[in-house]
């Protein structure tokens, strides 16, 4: 094998295909990149079994061939020579040189032989999906998905395709989040698919901003998001998601129509002292056209007020702050909808109009003296 091409391309595609890469194996080809150099192609290829990752670069190539290289090391060299030209040669004993301007680089490399399948697309059914579409509704979902690998499905996002529409639903046990977009599906399905490898897939798609469409298409056991010059193929979770629509509540005794910012900019300064107290806790007290905010540690206390229209009873609550800041960090909305039943309910955060999207938080019991 040999090629050359530019740094920048190739020290871009690296850090696309690295993010499959994990060091917690103990499958040391795991650890590695495979390079498939194929005419004037240069494939790229990474997998950490749940997540594989394929990129494609222009070469200009003198000899096909392909080996697998230490992900770390490699990358860590293109991404320190200089935006030139590099040269790189595979020698008879599977070692690599990197060859740029004055630099030269020899590094171990492995058989190609040894490293995972990424597999082939046999299902043909593609489902168009638009980048700034598929951005929004993972950025508003995946953070309420639980970070505990022992919770099980509930690390994952539903993805569901209705008639319709497009919905993704993520929960962790304290907070859940729903996000709709109106498109027409051929057929319904539902898959889950790790909220870590859709933040991944968020990354990548943001990186590439050359890649204007992306399509999806659904086996039984994985799914692959395809980009121009970029395939993902991803384990998908099995197993049954909870019933979420069950858990919406159907009526409220206090309805509030709230400024989204004065909202954030309230409670953002309120959490100054709620994490002094260690446990993020926020108090709200709604009545009349306001709600109150406060917080006390040992640091001291702050008192803040928002101008509300509010519909029903009033109501005292406690809230973590970091999940309603959650919320509001990825709402875009200027105004939205708070819907509230007793102290100890889960509170709904709605948009004035329409179900573009739902957010349930449970509240913190907190002591009535």
């Amino acid at each position: 094998m040999k090629f050359s091409c530019s740094q920048q391309d190739l020290s871009k595609a690296l850090n696309t295909v690295s993010k499959a890469v994990t060091s917690r194996t103990t499958i040391p080809i795991l650890k590695g990149i495979l390079l498939e150099v194929d005419g004037n192609t240069l494939k790229l290829s990474a997998s950490d079994l749940d997540l594989s990752i394929e990129r494609i670069i222009e070469v200009t190539a003198e000899e096909e061939g392909s080996v697998v290289v230490s992900a770390r090391l490699f990358s860590d060299i293109i991404r320190k020579l200089p935006n030139e030209e590099i040269m790189i040669e595979e020698q008879e004993n599977k070692s690599i040189v990197i060859k740029c301007l004055s630099s030269e680089f020899t590094i171990v490399g492995q058989p190609a032989d040894d490293f995972p399948n990424i597999g082939e697309i046999q299902e043909e059914k593609k489902l168009f999906l638009e980048k700034d579409i598929l951005k929004d509704m993972i950025k508003k979902t995946s953070f309420a998905a639980s970070i505990d690998e022992s919770k099980g499905i509930i690390v994952g996002v539903l993805i569901e395709m209705e008639e319709e529409s497009l919905n993704m639903v993520a929960l962790d046990g304290f907070r859940m989040a729903i996000t709709r977009e109106t498109m027409k599906n051929e057929e319904k399905k539902r898959i889950i698919i790790s909220a870590r490898i859709l933040n991944e897939i968020n990354k990548i798609i943001t990186e590439n901003e050359e890649n204007k469409e992306i399509y999806m298409i659904l086996e039984d056991k994985k799914a692959f998001f395809l980009l121009e010059d970029t395939k993902i193929v991803l384990r998908l979770l099995e197993g049954d998601f909870i019933k979420y629509n069950d858990i919406l509540p159907k009526e409220n005794k206090c309805r509030i129509t709230v400024s989204r910012t004065d909202l954030l900019n309230s409670i953002e300064r309120a959490s100054l002292l709620a994490k002094e107290g260690k446990n993020n806790l926020i108090k709200m007290s709604i009545f009349r056209d306001k709600i109150i905010i406060t917080s006390r540690s040992e640091e001291g206390n702050v008192k803040e007020e928002v101008f509300v229209e509010k519909e029903g009873e009033d109501l005292d609550i406690g809230f973590n702050s970091k999940y309603i800041l959650d919320v509001l960090k990825v709402v875009t909305d200027e105004s939205m909808i708070m819907e509230f039943n007793t102290s100890v309910s889960p509170c709904l955060i709605k948009p004035v109009e329409g179900r573009a999207y739902e957010y349930l938080v449970l509240p913190v019991r907190i002591s009535t003296n």
